[in-house]
């Protein structure tokens, strides 16, 4: 898979993807990340990027121009491509969302804002959709974009080194994923529950269960609920 990040500032996307995991999706060719900035494609004699806002308000936003040349570039070499945006005021981004986008799409655009925002024209005329990641407002739509990379990239066949660790996870089912131990047995005065040493996987199965659905309902009752319901 191809994943476009159209940012104002490349540098703060690349760090991330060069490195761990998804590094070596990178190097195996599970992956492709790639940068297009806005700043290359304006018009203005000192490649400004950003103009204030019609009817006043505090700021300034991201100026049509650039950023609609940088997509139609975008466009042109690669008709295939899902142009996503990053807005606090998008649809909740969710773990069914990482898997529609994983197991359909073959080249995804991450368009990161800045400053107060993006003229709601280029949204209306480019988006194919867009994705909120949580009820905040950052400084820009890099970390968001990042994010849902991070989430789709990670269920790609061969980025991860053990595809059973996708087999049961958090928002599979609606439930939150039950808590995971390691060595040594006893922490600080705390215990492993005991049946997760005894080997006995049905059981273990049962467990783990059980402490996903009060894990869900302490954390998020309304994913509980939700689970509640498909029952």
């Amino acid at each position: 898979m191809r994943c476009t990040f159209v940012t104002l500032f490349p540098e703060i996307v690349e760090g991330y993807f060069g490195a761990s995991i998804l590094g070596r999706a990178i190097e195996a060719g599970h992956l492709r990340i790639d940068f297009v900035n806005p700043r290359d494609y304006s018009e203005n004699r000192y490649k400004k990027v950003d103009d204030a806002m019609v009817g006043g308000g505090a700021g300034m936003l991201m100026s049509p121009q650039p950023l609609e040349s940088a997509l139609q570039a975008i466009r042109a070499e690669s008709p295939e491509a899902r142009i996503l945006f990053l807005s606090p005021v998008g649809k909740p981004f969710r773990q069914t969302d990482a898997r529609r986008l994983a197991g359909a799409q073959t080249h995804l655009v991450f368009v990161a804002g800045r400053y107060e925002g993006i003229d709601e024209r280029l949204i209306e005329l480019y988006a194919d959709e867009v994705f909120a990641v949580g009820d905040a407002v950052l400084t820009g739509g890099e970390l968001p974009a990042m994010l849902c990379c991070d989430a789709v990239a990670r269920l790609l066949p061969g980025v991860l080194g053990n595809a059973d660790s996708l087999a049961v996870e958090s928002f599979d089912a609606s439930l939150l994923e039950a808590p995971s131990f390691t060595k040594p047995d006893e922490f600080r005065g705390k215990r492993i529950v005991s049946e997760f040493l005894k080997g006995n996987h049905s059981k273990i199965a049962a467990i783990k269960n059980r402490m996903a659905w009060a894990k869900t309902q302490y954390f998020r009752p309304d994913l509980y609920q939700k689970a509640k319901a498909k029952l």
